[in-house]
């Protein structure tokens, strides 16, 4: 097949002022162009034995580039519900299928390790018999390090096909996922040393930060498996029947994190389960140190109280027809009796 080399533009390029957008070709003779104009992209699609990549940076603040909208329901002939979808991000991991191409929606998981807090960066793939169309709003490292890759061994990773490339894409997602869940487990085993040396309220706040970021990664993949699970199984017409089974092997990868992600919740319940724990611990001590203080001066406010009555003075405020005599025995029995029938009632309660 003749070799596509970018030839001067007859019309001018549509100003893309708030996307990025990055072209790869392999023409149908095996010739890499890494810089491939957006203009001649239509041009590009028709080569049926070539591969596009087409990928576009949109803005992070969530306002959608309508010339990027329009440019894809032109060039590409996609639905516009479709190309709506993949520029608001607002959705679960999803695949739909649109008879001439698949809408894919997928999380790349990223974990902060400062706030240990979870981000999922969505992943909108247009994917056609051969060519690849991947939105993200703001940069998105795992498609710039393997367009790096690419560049340096084309013919390796673009002459499988573009349902091929998008199984790599994919496989680097995955892989993030297992990356989030590991560093997760590392924070968890920090907050239990931290825990046991020294439980404070803010340990308490990252217990629940790791636990929330843990919580929302395990539901992000469930509908992520379901997506794998399609694509291996249902006969969509972009995807070649022998790469189906890479779907299977990521669809067994993504169970296997899945239940990783399960038994990451365990731990953090347990952590938090240890963190009480040493709280409800040091309270019974505190608690215990305040008992023997109240005990050491026991003594003293008995005898305070008790000569303090002044049963046989002049200032006794109270009178009434007994004599002062049988009124200060009647209040010693009363002061002996009382602590019986409260060990009484305790033994009854069982409170020892």
């Amino acid at each position: 097949m003749t070799q596509l080399t970018p030839a001067p533009l007859a019309e001018p390029a549509i100003d893309f002022r708030n996307s990025i957008i990055r072209v790869v070709f392999r023409d149908g003779s095996g010739n890499l162009h890494s810089d491939w104009p957006t203009t001649r992209v239509a041009e590009a699609v028709r080569d049926q034995s070539g591969l596009v990549w087409v990928d576009i940076e949109g803005p992070r603040e969530g306002h959608p580039d309508h010339a990027v909208e329009d440019w894809l329901c032109a060039v590409f002939q996609f639905h516009p519900l479709s190309v709506e979808d993949a520029l608001r991000e607002t959705h679960i991991p999803k695949v739909d299928d649109w008879d001439g191409y698949l809408y894919l929606v997928f999380h790349v998981a990223r974990i902060d390790s400062q706030s240990d807090v979870l981000y999922l960066l969505e992943f909108d793939a247009f994917l056609g018999r051969n060519y690849l169309v991947t939105y993200h709003a703001g940069p998105l490292a795992i498609l710039d390090e393997d367009r790096a890759n690419i560049e340096r061994d084309p013919r390796d990773r673009l002459h499988h096909g573009a349902d091929h490339l998008l199984i790599r894409f994919l496989e680097l997602a995955v892989d993030q996922s297992l990356a989030a869940i590991e560093e997760m487990d590392d924070r968890v085993d920090e907050i239990q040393n931290e825990v046991i040396a020294n439980a404070s309220p803010k340990m308490l706040q990252r217990i629940f930060r790791v636990k929330r970021s843990a919580i929302q990664l395990h539901k992000s993949l469930a509908p992520q498996r379901e997506v794998l699970n399609r694509l291996a199984r249902d006969p969509y017409k972009p995807v070649q029947p022998k790469h189906r089974v890479y779907f299977r092997d990521l669809y067994d990868h993504v169970v296997r994190i899945h239940d990783i992600s399960e038994g990451l919740r365990d731990l953090i319940s347990g952590t938090l389960e240890t963190y009480l724990s040493v709280v409800s611990n040091r309270t019974n001590d505190i608690m215990k140190t305040l008992t023997i203080v109240t005990v050491m001066f026991m003594p003293m406010s008995f005898l305070v109280g008790f000569f303090g009555m002044n049963f046989f003075g002049e200032s006794l405020a109270f009178t009434g027809p007994l004599p002062r005599r049988a009124l200060f025995i009647a209040s010693c029995g009363f002061m002996a009796i009382s602590p019986c029938f409260i060990w009484i009632y305790a033994r009854r309660k069982k409170w020892f």
